[in-house]
């Protein structure tokens, strides 16, 4: 009964479009997001690189080897994708096409540092996790640039 009188209520007077120019229009974006998780998923890699893999004969030490093995793995990972996420909504969201007039090669650091998530999420190669902290910088002055701000680049670890 309630269910055909909301039919009919939502009938007669429709809830009115809403549109914004992107998932959220509250116009507050910075990469420091991004920068964060790109920086775990760099320490995840050094702590995979730096693990000992025990002897096979002590189950106790190489039960603990893989638990944290597994650990460090789905945080890199996770990271790694949050970071990607991070950077598309910067990508799609925020740059228009006046910050592309101004710096035409905008698109391609941006698509850039998205494959990098990607390899640093599929790999353990501390190169590829460098490589993406430099592609933060690059987007973290781009970003800050494109609002005439001077905002120092830095990283927490």
């Amino acid at each position: 009964m309630i269910r055909r009188l909301l039919a009919r209520l939502d009938r007669q007077v429709p809830a009115t479009t809403a549109s914004a120019h992107c998932d959220g229009p509250c116009g507050v974006y910075d990469p420091a997001s991004a920068r964060i998780a790109a920086e775990a998923a760099v320490s995840m890699t050094k702590k995979i690189l730096a693990l000992e893999v025990p002897d096979a004969s002590d189950k106790a030490a190489y039960v603990k080897y893989h638990n944290t093995f597994a650990r460090y793995v789905k945080i890199k990972e996770e990271q790694s994708h949050l970071c990607k996420e991070e950077i598309l909504v910067l990508w799609t969201d925020f740059i228009k096409p006046h910050h592309v007039e101004a710096n035409p090669e905008i698109h391609e650091i941006f698509w850039n540092a998205a494959k990098l998530c990607s390899t640093v999420k599929v790999h353990v190669s501390l190169e590829a996790a460098d490589a993406l902290m430099d592609a933060m910088e690059q987007i973290h002055d781009l970003f800050w640039n494109a609002k005439n701000r001077k905002v120092t680049y830095y990283t927490a670890s």
